[in-house]
């Protein structure tokens, strides 16, 4: 027998990542916000004024981040792209009083921004902050035997460009069953659009649609890992090392 096909009535989806923007706000109000530890809060707040506030890292995405440092037993791991430091201080609050973070930024001025926030939340002795791009910086980690194999949890939101680049480092820095996640790997929805569709987006947003789709090309087809990629915040991608 001929199997029908059942149209559901849904929308059809153009900007953002889910139904609607009331929808979004549902799941803020009534699964995040009430369990986002008051320092996040703060910081997440001071940031909103901050002329680049859309780069910091989503709530929701914060919320599933932490409870995959839990789930994993975090206690060393690396954040590159720190900004004014919400998933820093995420990662802070998250991981044990003896845990450590290795946060990498080309920008100290900005993560001196939350840095009053991280101090009062008593965790700033877990981070050590390195202002420098990421690249060399990760392979002066890797020039440390102990290091190779030696993290837990890593958290990638900095320049886009270098993604696949990171990928390669993180995993010789990551042990067995470490999580590496990657923030803005959908993009905005740009990277299913097509030419009419882009040709509506603002010109900042396309030249890094081609290194998100690269990427996703890349962590789908990399037997090294598990993944899931997650339409929360501005897309995620959670990568789980398996050998």
């Amino acid at each position: 027998m001929e199997e029908s096909i059942i149209k559901l009535p849904y929308p059809k989806l153009s900007k953002g990542l889910l139904q609607s923007d009331d929808l979004y706000q549902y799941i803020l109000e009534t699964s995040v916000y009430p369990r986002e530890a008051e320092p996040l809060k703060e910081l997440r707040e001071l940031t909103a004024s901050h002329p680049k506030a859309l780069i910091a890292t989503a709530p929701d995405a914060g919320q599933l981040m932490s409870m995959l440092l839990n789930l994993v037993n975090a206690k060393k791991t690396i954040e590159i792209g720190v900004f004014t430091g919400y998933s820093l201080l995420l990662t802070a609050l998250s991981i044990p009083q003896d845990g450590k973070i290795v946060a990498i930024d080309i920008s100290r001025d900005d993560y001196e921004i939350g840095l009053p926030i991280i101090r009062k939340a008593g965790v700033e002795h877990k981070i050590d902050f390195t202002e420098s791009e990421a690249l060399p910086a990760l392979d002066q980690l890797l020039e440390d035997p102990q290091n190779v194999g030696s993290f837990d949890f890593a958290f990638v939101d900095a320049d886009k460009v270098n993604y696949c680049n990171y990928h390669e480092r993180l995993m010789k820095l990551l042990k067995v069953g470490g999580i590496v996640v990657y923030d803005n790997t959908l993009w905005g929805g740009t990277v299913a659009m097509v030419a009419d569709e882009l040709a509506e987006e603002p010109s900042w947003r396309l030249p890094y649609r081609e290194y998100m789709i690269k990427l996703n090309k890349l962590l789908a087809a990399d037997p090294r890992i598990q993944i899931s990629h997650t339409p929360v915040g501005d897309g995620i991608t959670i990568c789980r090392r398996v050998y």
